[in-house]
């Protein structure tokens, strides 16, 4: 029988703990602004009570409405690993529920980002797990199959691939690849020191407008919802 469409790949190798912990107090907006704004997920709204995400990427790829190949996924996932489901945006019948979710809690998981429906909203709000998810659903899935396992998933628009670093906050999810970890970290610092003095001198009646030329245009820049300016 042909593996296509049925596939387990082994994870990505965890991304470093020190990464990890450098971003679990950086913000996904500032993130994205560093990605020049054209990554992440828009759809996807977290369900839980409090708690950043920050993780590796487990991916997984499902027929839209069945989590047979989440299941297979619980063999290898990891502490820290993040299991990224595209469910393709499916809300009629749930992926992921207060079952799944505790075991995956007490396995030391990371999160949840789920492209489709979860159930038993109630746990999840009550819970300091981090689940982004598209929408809710009370019926729940198939465990038929088919899925693949830990290959590159498109999570509302944004491409996941196994390995990457995830981050989600109240803002959303964003994902990038390990490698440029330490570069972005760097401008996320940064653009986070410029903001935090651009909030201090709005506080004390200060504000900057030097960044609006003559004609009223910013050429070749724009700025942050703080008023800083940043690089085009």
């Amino acid at each position: 029988m042909s593996l296509i469409g049925h596939r387990s790949n082994p994870s990505a190798p965890p991304v470093p703990e020190g990464i990890l912990d450098a971003f679990r107090s950086a913000q996904v907006a500032v993130i994205s602004d560093n990605m020049n704004r054209l990554h992440g997920t828009r759809a996807l709204r977290p369900y839980h009570r409090a708690g950043k995400l920050v993780g590796t990427a487990v991916t997984v790829k499902t027929r839209p409405g069945d989590n047979f190949m989440l299941h297979k996924a619980y063999e290898i996932l990891r502490p820290g690993d993040v299991l990224v489901v595209d469910g393709g945006g499916d809300l009629i019948q749930a992926l992921v529920g207060e079952v799944m979710m505790s075991r995956a809690k007490v396995m030391g998981v990371a999160g949840f980002v789920i492209d489709g429906a979860i159930r038993d909203v109630a746990a999840f709000a009550s819970a300091d797990f981090p689940c982004y998810a598209r929408g809710v659903t009370h019926r729940g899935p198939y465990k038929a199959g088919p899925g693949e396992i830990n290959v590159p998933v498109a999570i509302d628009g944004m491409v996941v691939m196994p390995g990457d670093v995830v981050v989600g906050d109240e803002d959303g999810v964003i994902c990038f690849d390990r490698a440029d970890a330490e570069e972005l970290l760097a401008l996320v610092q940064q653009q986070e020191a410029r903001e935090a003095g651009a909030l201090s001198a709005i506080a004390e009646g200060r504000f900057d407008n030097s960044y609006i030329g003559a004609t009223g245009v910013a050429e070749k820049t724009h700025t942050s919802d703080a008023g800083v300016v940043e690089k085009a």
